[in-house]
């Protein structure tokens, strides 16, 4: 019951395809949903110098295992963590695996990987069956294959760290001696999983098999493509939004040391030159008019005021309901409210946007590092005017992605470049395009109502969203490339048509809703409301997308309610979480584990919040300090973590660890602001990250759990800002209501 609901079933996977001679390949298609995707796989083929696979698995003569991941590897660890679930139920030696990650294929034409795209903190949850199935599906042929070579029946051999094994006689053979003879026989149709009890890898803290590629810089992340003849380009972007380019003046450009062409380009001017540096310093000399009648004004300094006349007197949209608000606010004995704001955020991955793209002899090939290589593939394709069978997607390590990569803006740029000049091209996005031409985290502006029973318990529970929603934006850019999956060989503008009509009025409000209803807090009577704002500033999916903005107000808020009515929020939070025994077991792991009702350190005061990101459930306490200048030092933060089956322990603590880190950027440091349509910060010194010296001491506690395994990318970073706050007010008797923390105001506290 538990595989069914985690939306992963014994129907799906495919039969493995075999290949007889060097080596034994498996193939099982996964899509983004974890269902299979129909069709023929393409098996490993033999290359000069070795084997060359395009499905999911292959064991080598050479006794190595080689396994495809298709998901992107950014710094998250999910190379290692599904290569383990393969390795696992194969009984593969570690030692001898490796992987690569899969090339998108055509969407069309023998989609062997299925829909590729990195987002959600869905690769382990979705993949984790499938691959499991993958990985004992070769172990039995491996085994099949000793028992015919022995004589003997196939239940007398056991399979154990890349050897099968003959237990009566002790006679064993290596997995590369069997895959030739393995590949000649028939898939199984049946599958026996291990029990999880003798699991050996899975549940062990593995190191990552990326590690030492990225130490010694054998390692090739994006910036890192080389081709002969590759030149290279930065692209200059409307300053404001809306704006288009009107006329320019490249000869000074030009006349700059290397540089070879200034090319218009659908989202800009492109300088192209031997070297970033040589493009880069002669974008400076363009002399540009810039067309202001496409601009939006857009003020976000004005933003909040605007919300909150909206929240008071513009009609709603009612997203959730559970119970009778309006009744039960009447019976209600006290009622509080409270406000919310969030700023638009960056992602500013570590590495800026780019790509190495390729057009040539009726091909297109891209070198990206990319969280969507559909979509990749999808516009490229297009841009080229080719089928997808001859545009190659190869996915390079990213610099970290957060989302931003999902979307494919430099990726065409890259193609256009390529195109119009018969050359290879990598683009490079400076910092400050970058953080200019981002697609943001939404702002947005939250009101919560409260409506408390005589014994101060919460009866009645309102919240209301103010602001743009992302769906309704990024669903129509990213729909194209993903309706051949679900209409087969359908044409583009149907595509294009359902994602600019059907579905932005289907999404409206719904993505919004996650994080803010339904709570995990027994609160019997609940509305969600929203009033769609959009100033237009564009929006896409950022780390933890709408649970960032709901933790921190639903959390806040719960602290608010347990400050009025004089309630621990520990004890608050337990009462309320009686019907929700696995989120009320992280939150009392976490407070105890923190020390919560003991003395804190001199000058250290203690927050609390407590979350669920998509069935993974985090109890979170910060300590924190703050010096009489309004400084807020976070020394300490604990958290609980309930995430189901934990594949690699090493890998769930740095993810907690590093969305711990991520969101205190946002809780304490940097913000977009925009005037006049146009962003204001351009590079780290107004929109500062946490610097190392800042980060606090982040312990992380796994609840045991023979779950499912669920997401972790994501989770940590929702409910560290809540945490912070909460513990602000605790130091200072301030809600805070709008984040970054703003400095000049607590020390006036």
């Amino acid at each position: 019951m538990a595989a069914e609901k985690q939306g992963l079933s014994r129907r799906r996977f495919l039969k493995v395809s075999a290949l007889g001679g060097a080596g034994l390949a498996l193939g099982i298609y996964v899509a983004a949903s974890g269902e299979p995707v129909k069709g023929p796989s393409q098996v490993w083929s033999e290359a000069a110098g070795g084997l060359k696979p395009n499905a999911w698995l292959m064991v080598g003569g050479d006794e190595s295992v080689t396994i495809r991941v298709n998901h992107t590897e950014m710094g998250q660890g999910i190379a290692t963590a599904l290569a383990m679930i393969v390795a696992e139920e194969l009984e593969a030696d570690w030692e001898r695996v490796r992987f690569e990650i899969a090339p998108a294929e055509s969407v069309y034409k023998n989609p062997a990987f299925g829909a590729q795209m990195t987002g959600g903190s869905t690769s382990v949850r979705t993949s984790f069956e499938p691959l499991r199935r993958a990985g004992a599906q070769a172990r039995q042929m491996l085994v099949a294959a000793a028992a015919r070579a022995w004589g003997v029946d196939e239940s007398a051999c056991r399979a154990r760290k890349g050897r099968v094994i003959h237990e009566a006689s002790g006679r064993s053979l290596s997995y590369g001696r069997l895959a030739p003879e393995a590949a000649k026989l028939p898939p199984p149709e049946k599958v026996s999983l291990k029990n999880p009890d003798s699991f050996s890898l899975i549940g062990q803290d593995l190191p990552r098999l990326d590690a030492e590629a990225k130490v010694t810089g054998r390692a090739v992340f994006g910036l890192d493509v080389s081709l002969p003849g590759l030149l290279t380009a930065t692209v200059v972007h409307p300053p404001a939004f809306g704006q288009k380019l009107k006329r320019f003046d490249a000869a000074e450009a030009l006349a700059q040391p290397g540089v070879l062409r200034v090319l218009e380009i659908d989202s800009g001017l492109a300088v192209v030159a031997r070297t970033f540096w040589q493009a880069s310093l002669a974008a400076d000399k363009l002399k540009i008019e810039w067309d202001d009648a496409g601009r939006i004004d857009c003020d976000s300094d004005a933003l909040g005021r605007r919300w909150a006349g909206l929240a008071a007197s513009a009609e709603a949209k009612k997203v959730y309901e559970l119970g009778d608000l309006e009744g039960a606010s009447k019976r209600a004995r006290r009622s509080l409210r409270g406000t919310y704001e969030l700023p638009y955020q960056a992602h500013a991955t570590p590495e800026p946007m780019n790509c190495t793209a390729r057009v040539e002899n009726g091909r297109c090939q891209v070198w990206a590092p990319t969280q969507n290589q559909d979509a990749a593939q999808e516009t490229a394709a297009r841009i080229c005017g080719l089928g997808y069978d001859r545009v190659e997607v190869h996915t390079t390590f990213a610099g970290g992605g957060f989302g931003r990569r999902i979307e494919v803006d430099y990726v065409a740029e890259a193609v256009q470049l390529s195109k119009a000049l018969g050359a290879p091209v990598k683009v490079v996005w400076s910092r400050e395009e970058d953080t200019r031409h981002d697609f943001y985290r939404p702002a947005n502006y939250n009101l919560l109502e409260a409506h408390l029973d005589e014994a101060g318990r919460p009866l009645a529970w309102r919240h209301l969203i103010v602001g743009p929603d992302q769906m309704s934006r990024t669903i129509p850019r990213l729909l194209p490339s993903m309706l051949p999956y679900w209409v087969p060989r359908g044409p583009r503008n149907l595509a294009a048509r359902l994602g600019q009509s059907l579905v932005p009025r289907f999404a409206a409000g719904r993505k919004i809703a996650e994080g803010a209803a339904p709570l995990p807090y027994s609160i019997p009577n609940v509305r969600l409301d929203y009033l769609q704002d959009d100033p237009g500033v564009p929006t896409g999916f950022w780390r933890s997308v709408d649970h960032s903005h709901n933790a921190f107000a639903v959390e806040s808020f719960l602290d608010e309610i347990a400050a009025a009515i004089g309630r621990d929020p520990l004890d608050l939070r337990l009462d309320l979480l009686g019907e929700n025994p696995r989120l009320k077991r992280v939150v009392e792991l976490a407070a105890r584990k923190a020390g919560w009702g003991q003395k804190t350190p001199p000058g250290r005061h203690r927050g609390l919040a407590a979350h669920d990101f998509h069935d993974t459930l985090v109890g979170c306490v910060a300590e924190v300090s703050i010096s009489p200048q309004g400084e807020v030092k976070v020394s300490r933060v604990v958290c609980a973590v309930d995430c189901g089956l934990v594949v690699n322990p090493r890998g769930v603590r740095t993810q907690i660890q590093g969305g711990i880190i991520f969101g205190l950027t946002a809780t304490l440091k940097s913000a977009i602001s925009v005037s006049k349509g146009r962003v204001r910060e351009s590079n780290f010194h107004d929109f500062p990250l946490l610097r190392m010296d800042e980060a606090p001491r982040v312990e992380v506690h796994l609840v045991p759990s023979d779950s499912p395994p669920t997401g972790i990318g994501e989770a940590g970073v929702p409910i560290i800002a809540p945490a912070v706050c909460n513990a602000v007010f605790a130091a200072t008797g301030r809600r805070i209501r709008r984040i970054p923390l703003d400095r000049r105001e607590l020390a006036q506290a």
